[in-house]
């Protein structure tokens, strides 16, 4: 056989084992796990950090101040320093939509050694714990949740579980109740569901089911909540978390410095022993546009590198296997139908049907064209150029670049 061929034969046996082998991480039936509705329903504060959010603020923050929660619960806005009035504008969507109460911080410029988004969930879980509002601290949009937890001690003892949320999803009346009860039900610290993102333009329809695809691949689904496995991780834009999980994990003050801060909590979690749980949401969605293929190139180069660990070997070793695995089967198919090598084309043909097959379920959950699964090979290409691009962009000094703010390497941020 040629060389070519021997090539698309490991292809092939590479993809045998990701089918079989690898928490059947195409299935996408990872969803809420069964739950009942709990006799008392717990005090949550959701906790929300914002920078420079307001052109998504006026779709997501109304579905959180009207969630049909049952129990106490209330929203703490963290205006990470915006300079597009994000924080005004909280406070005029909580005037308007009638609901949970919201309060607005400002915590100011991140201290060394800690990232922005860190920083402000440090402040608002720690303003979230400090229970009711101080008399002169203003509340909008609803009650001062002078409610009871589920012990029976005042809503100002501190809340049960802290929904952490990013500024640009959107959740359903229900999410809150669903997620609370999903935890209550199976003794969860952690649930976190991956939003169902925005696939709108052309670009984010060829990019974004496939972002969700290798986030799957790389982290399964079903590992991570097998409660004897090892494998943590989370999705940041929505996590319920159990505050007392979260202060025997130390979180966010172990990860401070965490670009991929998701899978860090989880990872802090199951370290101090709790538990977790990660799936694809039905009931939450991510309302920030990514219209251009600049913006969908930087949501993925900024974090590319960190993921990789900052490590030339394993940036290598991503690309071999990138190419072994995506590019090879319709380079063999292609070389084998135009020269008449019968091994390449008998080889790279099942090879692609297999990759194509894996990524019909995902695209699926996007109500995507199921015909669109045989361009996974381009997109995979273009995952390439944006891992090598947030490499060379970490050598640069601007790696880890978000909002205006670029974040130290490793080997050069200051001591704790």
């Amino acid at each position: 056989m040629s060389a070519i061929a021997w090539i698309a034969v490991g292809s092939l046996a590479a993809w045998g084992w990701l089918l079989l082998g690898q928490g059947f991480f195409w299935r996408t039936d990872q969803r809420l796990p069964a739950r009942v509705d709990p006799p008392v329903w717990p005090r949550v504060a959701v906790v929300v950090p914002a920078r420079d959010e307001a052109e998504v603020l006026p779709v997501s923050l109304p579905s959180l101040l009207t969630q049909d929660y049952p129990g106490p619960a209330e929203i703490v806005l963290v205006d990470d320093g915006s300079s597009d009035g994000t924080g005004k504008l909280a406070r005029e969507l909580a005037e308007r939509f009638t609901g949970l109460p919201l309060m607005v911080v400002s915590p100011g410029e991140p201290e060394p050694g800690w990232t922005g988004k860190l920083w402000a969930l440090k402040h608002g879980i720690a303003r979230a714990r400090r229970g009711c509002p101080e008399p002169d601290e203003p509340v909008l949009g609803g009650s001062r949740a002078d409610g009871h937890q589920a012990d029976g001690h005042p809503a100002h003892g501190g809340p049960a579980y802290l929904l952490l949320t990013d500024a640009d999803i959107a959740h359903e009346p229900d999410s809150l109740r669903r997620l609370v009860a999903a935890a209550e039900t199976n003794g969860l610290d952690l649930v976190s569901q991956m939003a169902r993102l925005r696939v709108a333009t052309a670009w984010e329809r060829l990019i974004v089911p496939a972002f969700v695809y290798f986030f799957a691949q790389l982290y399964p689904f079903r590992w991570i909540n097998d409660p004897g496995a090892r494998t943590a991780a989370a999705a940041g834009g929505c996590v319920l978390l159990r505050t007392e999980a979260a202060v025997r994990a130390g979180v966010p003050d172990v990860i401070r410095d965490a670009v991929i801060d998701d899978v860090s909590l989880a990872r802090a979690v199951q370290r101090s022993g709790g538990r977790i749980w990660l799936g694809l949401a039905e009931r939450v969605d991510s309302v920030r546009p990514y219209p251009r293929l600049g913006d969908l190139w930087r949501m993925v180069s900024r974090s590319a590198y960190t993921q990789l660990r900052h490590s030339p070997l394993l940036l290598g070793g991503t690309v071999l296997g990138l190419v072994l695995v995506y590019l090879v089967p319709p380079v063999a198919l292609a070389v084998g139908l135009l020269t008449g090598d019968g091994p390449a084309a008998w080889t790279g043909a099942p090879a692609w049907a297999v990759m194509a097959g894996t990524y019909v379920p995902m695209l699926g959950y996007y109500r995507q064209p199921l015909w669109q699964a045989v361009t996974l090979p381009f997109t995979a290409l273009l995952y390439l150029f944006m891992t090598v691009d947030s490499a060379v962009q970490h050598y640069r000094g601007r790696g880890a670049a978000w909002k205006g703010r670029t974040y130290a390497r490793p080997e050069a941020a200051p001591d704790r």
